[in-house]
């Protein structure tokens, strides 16, 4: 089927580009702050009857936002090929987020468990379905030469608005139950109370408005595909085709079919080990909002820095070897925080003062904990990035949508077994630290099935899509 597009073939700018890059700087804030150090937590601890149910409740919303976007996305992902224009997916889906985001800030402790629930599951499937469709832009925007160099600053970006939002929100904004001030001893802005959850439920605002501002540029300078003759009812026909021959196709492919199922395999440790490492340390040491604040900002910092020495590596070893070094990374440092615990870490070969010398994180362990974390921080961006890379000179610009439709599904379909592998661990041995020890099982398989996968996953011809990308 031939794609008719209007306009020229024309070379992205500059502007088009960082466009496209400053999306992940909106969108990381949700994660990081939202869903992850903040209002995640206060949603476990204090919006319902206790941390047990809680703890039912978010998992419910992860389970049902999961299997939702692990069968739609590569549906959606279809119909973007066969409509073309991207931004006009991303843009309805910014509008269900933004709005689901400032509805946290009425998820009160007492009546607004329901509120708060429901709102989650909007907001987290509309940043997932865009993240689809921002993805499937790269490979008809960025020369394969620049895919890894291009993702890994992205995705730095994104880690330094997210680690900027947690800034404001611990220094400005969360107050001490007790004390009812800041970390740095100054009364809440806007008069917030933390007695009420205010500092975590205006976090869903912040990150609506931030949201709204940096998705901007994406929408003013970077160019999107418009596709003529394909009304909606044929637009889906066409794509739940293209998708089931895609999905048929993985059987001559088996590259990319190696490379899908590896990404599941360590996607799943990865989002395990970032989704949980803070509540182990939190349930090890005691550790409150404030600790996991600093600690999520340490881990974006590192993040940072790791992404942005990761695109200049990626230039000169590939996508390939950084995502396995990151991998290798990340089961170094599961390894280091599972042996860690008060009074000893390797496994307790190497004994530490159990002395609490005051202020933050003031014992032996809490700090061997932060520096494994350092290495979490160093690698779990690179080996996200990277992996968008190396699908991304996997594939051509015409079925982007559709793979990394498929990319989504894969980093979602098992997202439950991690957790849940943690979960029966600890429950059947009462250790904690064997639950989250399974984690280094799934980094393993993935890492051994990436080792056997080509780079790239599969040749794409050369030249395939161009004169396909027309800025809108």
């Amino acid at each position: 089927m031939t794609k008719q597009e209007s306009g020229k073939s024309t070379a992205p700018s500059r502007a088009a580009i960082w466009g496209w890059m400053l999306f992940d700087c909106a969108a990381q804030p949700f994660f990081t702050v939202v869903t992850t150090f903040i209002f995640g937590p206060y949603f476990v601890a204090r919006l319902a009857a206790d941390p047990q149910a809680g703890q039912a409740w978010w998992s419910l919303m992860l389970t049902i936002t999961g299997i939702v976007i692990a069968v739609l996305s590569p549906i959606l992902g279809a119909l973007a090929d066969q409509t073309g224009g991207r931004k006009r997916w991303i843009g309805a889906l910014a509008l269900v987020k933004i709005v689901s985001l400032f509805g946290l800030w009425f998820a009160a402790p007492g009546s607004g468990l329901m509120l708060g629930f429901v709102c989650m599951i909007f907001a987290t499937l509309a940043a997932e379905f865009s993240i689809v469709f921002n993805d499937a832009m790269m490979p008809r925007l960025v020369p394969p030469a620049e895919v890894g160099r291009v993702s890994n600053l992205a995705w730095g970006i994104g880690y330094l608005g997210g680690m900027v939002v947690l800034i404001v929100v611990i220094l400005f904004l969360a107050g001490n139950p007790a004390t009812g001030r800041t970390l740095i001893g100054i009364e809440p802005l806007f008069g917030l109370d933390a007695a009420k959850g205010e500092d975590a439920r205006i976090t869903g605002p912040i990150a609506a408005l931030w949201y709204a501002l940096f998705i901007l540029p994406m929408f003013l300078f970077t160019p999107d595909p418009r596709i003529r003759g394909h009304r909606a009812g044929a637009a889906i026909r066409n794509g739940l085709s293209e998708l089931k021959q895609t999905i048929l196709s993985l059987r001559n492919r088996p590259g990319l079919t190696r490379f899908l199922v590896a990404r599941m395999l360590f996607q799943d440790g990865v989002n395990g080990l970032i989704a949980l490492g803070g509540a182990f340390a939190a349930g090890m040491f005691g550790w409150g909002t404030t600790e996991l604040g600093l600690f999520g900002i340490i881990l974006n910092v590192v993040a940072i820095g790791g992404c942005l020495a990761a695109g200049r590596l990626d230039l000169m070893v590939g996508a390939k070897r950084l995502v396995v070094a990151s991998l290798i990374c990340l089961v170094i440092a599961t390894l280091g925080i599972v042996g860690t615990g008060p009074g000893f870490t390797a496994y307790g070969l190497m004994p530490l003062s159990t002395d609490d010398l005051g202020g933050l994180f003031g014992t032996a362990a809490e700090k061997a904990y932060i520096l494994y974390g350092l290495l979490i921080g160093l690698a779990f961006g690179p080996v996200q990035a990277s992996a968008r890379a190396y699908l991304a000179r996997s594939v051509s610009p015409q079925e982007a949508g559709r793979i990394f439709g498929l990319y989504a599904l894969t980093g979602r379909a098992t997202s439950f077994l991690a957790p849940a592998a943690v979960g029966l661990v600890t429950v059947a041995t009462g250790s904690a630290r064997l639950g989250m020890a399974t984690l280094i099982l799934f980094l393993v398989a993935g890492l051994i099935l990436l080792a056997t996968t080509p780079y790239p996953a599969e040749k794409v011809e050369e030249g395939a899509g161009d004169g396909e990308g027309t800025a809108a």
